[in-house]
C-alpha cells in the first residue's frame, strides 16, 4: 500500500512538473481586443496617448479617432468619437501642446481643436514634400525628437524596384514648428517604423527587399547611409548630409559590413531580424519606458512584425561606440498585423493593426488590441551580452546551474545575408560555432559560454533547448539572435572548473545549398513529343492574392503552368493534396534559415508540384502530369505569412 502512495506521489509530481513544462505567452502577457463600432474602418495607421489616457488613432482611410477609457476601466466600454478626416493615408500620429500632428501623403500636418468641441477645426500644413503619385510613396511619422523637432520617413516608389521618383524619397527628415526642414540621412526603402530608445538615439526599421536581404534595426546619425542608393538621386540638392552617388555603391552581393569598409558612410544594422523567423516586415519601435509596469524588459526595444502579425524584443549594447544587440520571439498571435504600438498610462501597451494590402497571419482586417503584463515573471534571457570569446546571458529567474552548465544545452549558428540589388537574400556563409565551455553564476542568474567560431559582422543564432528554470521550466522563448558587429577586447575565460565540451572541433564548413526538389520540373519532359496539353496562366495580384481563384484539369493530363509574379514581393507557387494546404503552410514556417534555399517549399508527401521561390517581376514555368484521382486540389504561396490570402484551386476532372 505504502509502495502505491509513492507511485502515486510521484506520478503526481511528475505530471505536475510536465504542467510547469509548457508556458505559453499568455501566461505572462495577455491580450485584450478593444471593441470597435460597427462602422468604423480602424486600420490603424499611428496611436498617440492623450496626457489624460485618451488613446488617438489615426488611420489609413484617412481619419483620426480619439478613444475614451481605452483601458475600459470599471468594465466599461471605450468610447470612439472621430477627431478629424479627408486626410490622405495618415500613417503616424504624435501629440504635443494640445496638437495631433500627422504624416500624410504628402505633408506633415497639425491637427487643432480651437474651440474644444472634441472635433479638429484646423488643419495646417506645417511642411510639404514632392509626391509622384506612386502607390508605394508612403510617409511616416512624426517622431518628436528631444530639441522638439520632428521626425519623418520618406517611403521609395515600386517600378518593379525602389525607386526615388520625387525629391527626399527614401531619407529621413527633420522638421520644426515652424516649418523649417532638415534632412538627415538617406538609404531608407520602407522605413515603416522608427523611433527613438530612452537615451534619444534615432533607430529605424528596414523591412527585406532590393538591397535589403533581410529586415533589420539600424541606429541612425545624421549623415548616415543605411543601405538603399535610390535616394542618394537627391544628394545634390541644398541641405543634403551626404555626398554619395547611388552609382559609388558597389553591387557584388558582399555582405554589408564588408562593403561598408569601403564606403565609409554605409551605416550596417545594429541588429538583424532572420526573414521569416522573426518576421517578415518590420514595423514600430518602441522603448520599454514603463520602468517595470510591463514586465523584467525596462529599457529594451519592441519592434513590431505586420506580416507576422507578432512583436520582438530587442537588448542593445555599445562596444567601441558602435550599437549592437540580440532580438528576441516577444509575442505573437495579434488579430491583424502589427503596425503601431504606443503605451498607456498605466504601464500597457496599445497596440494598432492592419492588413489591406499587406497581407498578415492575423486575419482581422484591423484591429486595436491591449496587452497587459500578468504580473507573473517569465524565464526568459533577460540581456545577452558580447564577450571576447563568447557571449554571457541574463535570465529573469534562476536557472537549474547543472542544466544551464552544460554545453550541450546549446548551439550556435553564424550566418549573414548578401547585400545587393536583388530583392532579398537567402542566409550565407553558414558556419556552426563550438560550445567550448559553460560557466554558470553562484546565484544562477548568469551564464557565460565561451564559443569557437564567432565573426565580426554576422549575425549569431544561439539556440538554448536544454536550459531549465531552478523550478524545472524551459525558456519561454529559448532562441536568440545577436548582431555581433564589434568582438569586444578583453580577456578570454579561463576554463579551468568550467564544464566543458567533450566534442572534438567540428570543421566550419559552409551549409551546402539544398539541391531542386524533384517535384520542380522547369524544361517540358523528352516524351512530350506533342506538348502539353493545356497550358495555364497564373499571375499575381496586389493585397497577396493570385489573379485566379480556381483553374481546370483534366486527370492525367500534360500541364505546363506558368507563374507570373508581378508583385513587388518574393511568391512561389505549390500545389498540395487535398485538405493539407495549412499544414504544407506551417511546415514552410518552421524551415527557419533553411527556408530560402529550399523555396519555402517543405519535404512533404503533401507537396505535389512546386515552383522556386521567385523574385519581384519574375516568372517561371513548370511541367507535370495532373493528378488521375479527380477531385479539388489546393494551390498556394507558403512564404511564411501569405498562405492565408494567397491560394487557390485546381480542379482536377475525370477523362
Amino acid at each position: 500500500m505504502r509502495s502505491l502512495s509513492l507511485f502515486l506521489g510521484l506520478l503526481l509530481v511528475t505530471a505536475t512538473v510536465h504542467a510547469q513544462t509548457v508556458p505559453v505567452e499568455d501566461d505572462y502577457y495577455k491580450m485584450i481586443t478593444l471593441p470597435i463600432p460597427e462602422g468604423v474602418v480602424l486600420e490603424v495607421g499611428g496611436l498617440a496617448v492623450m496626457p489624460d489616457g485618451r488613446l488617438a488613432v489615426s488611420t489609413r482611410r484617412g481619419e483620426v479617432w480619439l478613444v475614451e477609457n481605452p483601458a475600459m476601466d470599471g468594465g466599461g466600454r471605450p468610447h470612439f468619437s472621430r477627431f478629424a478626416h479627408g486626410l490622405h493615408e495618415a500613417l503616424g500620429l504624435a501629440y504635443r501642446d494640445g496638437a495631433l500632428y500627422t504624416a500624410q501623403r504628402s505633408e506633415l500636418t497639425r491637427l487643432t481643436d480651437r474651440n474644444g468641441d472634441g472635433r479638429a477645426d484646423r488643419y495646417e500644413t506645417v511642411y510639404a514634400w514632392p509626391l509622384e503619385g506612386n502607390y508605394h510613396e508612403y510617409s511616416y511619422g512624426p517622431v518628436f525628437r528631444r530639441d522638439g523637432a520632428m521626425l519623418v520617413t520618406l517611403n521609395l516608389a515600386w517600378v518593379g524596384y525602389g525607386a526615388s521618383l520625387s525629391p527626399w524619397r527614401g531619407w529621413t527628415l527633420a522638421i520644426t514648428p515652424d516649418g523649417q526642414m532638415t534632412p538627415v540621412a538617406s538609404g531608407m526603402r520602407s522605413p515603416a517604423g522608427f523611433g527613438l530608445n530612452t537615451d534619444g538615439e534615432l533607430f529605424y526599421a528596414e523591412n527585406q527587399g532590393d538591397w535589403v536581404g533581410s529586415g533589420y534595426i539600424t541606429h541612425v546619425e545624421t549623415g548616415d547611409f543605411v543601405g538603399n542608393p535610390a535616394g542618394l538621386r537627391w544628394s545634390h540638392l541644398p541641405g543634403s548630409t551626404l555626398t554619395l552617388k547611388p552609382e559609388d555603391i558597389p553591387d557584388t552581393g558582399e555582405p554589408l559590413f564588408e562593403v561598408a569598409k569601403d564606403v565609409p558612410a554605409l551605416k550596417p544594422p545594429a541588429v538583424w531580424f532572420p526573414h521569416t523567423i522573426l518576421g517578415i516586415s518590420t514595423s514600430d519601435i518602441l522603448p520599454d519606458s514603463t520602468r517595470g509596469a510591463f514586465g523584467p524588459f525596462a529599457g529594451q526595444l519592441l519592434v513590431g512584425d505586420q506580416g507576422h502579425s507578432k512583436i520582438a524584443r530587442v537588448f542593445l549594447e555599445k562596444i567601441d561606440g558602435v550599437y549592437q544587440g540580440a532580438a528576441f520571439p516577444f509575442r505573437e498571435g495579434f488579430a491583424s498585423g502589427v503596425l503601431r504600438m504606443a503605451w498607456g498610462v498605466d504601464g500597457s501597451l496599445y497596440v494598432g493593426m492592419t492588413n489591406r494590402g499587406w497581407a498578415s497571419t492575423g486575419k482581422a482586417p484591423f484591429g486595436l488590441q491591449r496587452l497587459v503584463w500578468t504580473g507573473k515573471m517569465p524565464f526568459e534571457v533577460k540581456t545577452m551580452r558580447a564577450m571576447p570569446d563568447g557571449f554571457e546571458l541574463e535570465f529573469t529567474k534562476p536557472v537549474d546551474r547543472q542544466a544551464a552548465g552544460n554545453p550541450a544545452a546549446y548551439a550556435v549558428t553564424g550566418f549573414i545575408y548578401k547585400y545587393h540589388s536583388t530583392y532579398g537574400s537567402p542566409p550565407i556563409n553558414q558556419e556552426e560555432g563550438r560550445i567550448r565551455g559553460v560557466m554558470v553564476s553562484d546565484d544562477g542568474m548568469k551564464a557565460r559560454l565561451v564559443i569557437d567560431g564567432l565573426r565580426e559582422g554576422y549575425i549569431h543564432e544561439l539556440k538554448m533547448p536544454g536550459v531549465r528554470s531552478a523550478d524545472g521550466l524551459p525558456l519561454l522563448h529559448d532562441v536568440a539572435y545577436y548582431t555581433l558587429n564589434r568582438i569586444p577586447e578583453g580577456e578570454s575565460l579561463n576554463l579551468a572548473g568550467m564544464a566543458t565540451s567533450g566534442n572534438p572541433q567540428r570543421a566550419k564548413t559552409a551549409i551546402a545549398s539544398a539541391t531542386p526538389q524533384p517535384k520542380r520540373q522547369t524544361t517540358m519532359p523528352a516524351a512530350w513529343t506533342g506538348g502539353p496539353d493545356v497550358t495555364v496562366t497564373i499571375a499575381t495580384e496586389p493585397s497577396l492574392k493570385f489573379d485566379t481563384d480556381a483553374i481546370d484539369v483534366v486527370a492525367g493530363s500534360r500541364v505546363a503552368l506558368v507563374f507570373n509574379n508581378d508583385d513587388d514581393m518574393l511568391h512561389n507557387l505549390v500545389i498540395t493534396t487535398p485538405g493539407t494546404e495549412d499544414d504544407v503552410a506551417m511546415d514552410a514556417l518552421r524551415l527557419g534559415l533553411q527556408g530560402h534555399e529550399m523555396s519555402y517549399v517543405p519535404d512533404s508527401d503533401a507537396v505535389l508540384f512546386h515552383t522556386a521561390l521567385l523574385e519581384p517581376e519574375t516568372a517561371e514555368t513548370i511541367y507535370f502530369t495532373a493528378p488521375t484521382e479527380p477531385g479539388t486540389y489546393t494551390f498556394v504561396c507558403t512564404f511564411p505569412g501569405h498562405a492565408t490570402t494567397m491560394r487557390g484551386t485546381l480542379r482536377v476532372t475525370a477523362r
